[in-house]
């Protein structure tokens, strides 16, 4: 959230200073847009005040002037989150009878049309060497004689990689499960995933998931605490904490992980996803049901992870004869 209230919008009266702490906390309920569109907000409010802009005065063509010049320092898709930022809190003002209309709302921005994603992908070779790397070796006893315990890092890592890879999830999702969201319904397992706005997303467990969790928790001897955090971090010692593991750490973990199988360092959490969705899709799996997988509200995105069209094939190439 923003630290204080805005000079443009603090100089237009209580009364707008109030309205706008009311847009980031009863309006944005997700924790990291409320970030981007205050960090956002903050900006176009400075860039008003170094011109002795006020609230009242704004007209699309002040809004339009700021979106050019923010072109000049940031990325078309940032340049786009600003503008929605500042036309969706204007949308808020109008409706607050703030200000009599919205500034930004006939006012374009740049044209940017993504068709493919850039995620790095994973093919399944890749994936199961990575598996392979994570495979839990057992800790040899103080006087060197049978095996006694599994690795815990190597239980949790290869558990929560899985989950990504078949439910299609993303990584706050599955950070945020409970012990309790990965349940047993008949004969069958299932997952039940924390996906934006507070809504819940249940899934199949996939036999390997079902394989690589009942081995984590068992190892970790956490089955009997429902409602504490699945994948938690782990302290010096090699011994699993209460506290829930952050996206920082886990990013941490599978570039250390990657590394380990010689799969370099481009790969990003979000790497599983699309790995699952693009290998879903090539062994005949469709689209309407990956959307469904992933709980994408649209099937554009959906497509953005499909790389099945990526590689182009050695036939191909050969066919240039010079």
């Amino acid at each position: 959230m923003l630290p204080s209230v805005p000079a443009l919008f603090a100089d237009a009266g209580d009364k707008a200073a109030f309205r706008l702490v009311e847009f980031f906390t009863a309006n944005i309920q997700n924790k990291h847009t409320r970030k981007a569109y205050a960090q956002a907000v903050q900006r176009f409010s400075d860039w008003c005040e170094g011109r002795c802009f006020r609230l009242a005065q704004l007209t699309p063509i002040h809004v339009a002037a700021y979106v050019e010049e923010l072109g000049r320092d940031l990325a078309k898709p940032s340049v786009k989150q600003h503008l929605a930022a500042i036309r969706m809190l204007f949308d808020f003002l109008v409706t607050g009878q703030i200000v009599p209309h919205n500034p930004a709302a006939s006012v374009r921005g740049p044209k940017y049309v993504v068709k493919q994603g850039k995620t790095p992908v994973l093919n399944h070779e890749e994936a199961r060497s990575l598996f392979a790397e994570m495979e839990p070796k057992r800790n040899k006893t103080a006087d060197g004689n049978a095996p006694s315990v599994w690795t815990l890092s190597a239980l949790r890592d290869r558990a929560l990689i899985a989950v990504m890879v078949y439910t299609f999830a993303r990584i706050g999702a599955v950070l945020g499960m409970n012990v309790e969201d990965y349940y047993q319904q008949g004969k069958r397992c299932r997952i039940r995933l924390h996906e934006k706005g507070s809504k819940h997303h249940e899934v199949p467990a996939h036999h390997k998931v079902e394989e690589f969790l009942d081995a984590y928790i068992e190892g970790a001897g956490i089955a009997e605490q429902p409602a504490m955090p699945l994948f938690r971090s782990i302290d010096e010692r090699g011994r699993l904490t209460i506290n829930r593991l952050v996206q920082r750490d886990a990013l941490a973990m599978v570039k250390r992980r990657a590394r380990a199988a010689n799969l370099g360092d481009r790969i990003c959490c979000h790497s599983f996803r699309a790995t699952g969705i693009t290998n879903y899709l090539e062994n005949g799996g469709t689209v309407e049901k990956a959307q469904q997988i992933a709980a994408h509200e649209s099937p554009r995105t959906t497509k953005l992870y499909d790389r099945t069209s990526d590689q182009v094939s050695l036939d191909e190439i050969e066919k240039i004869q010079i």
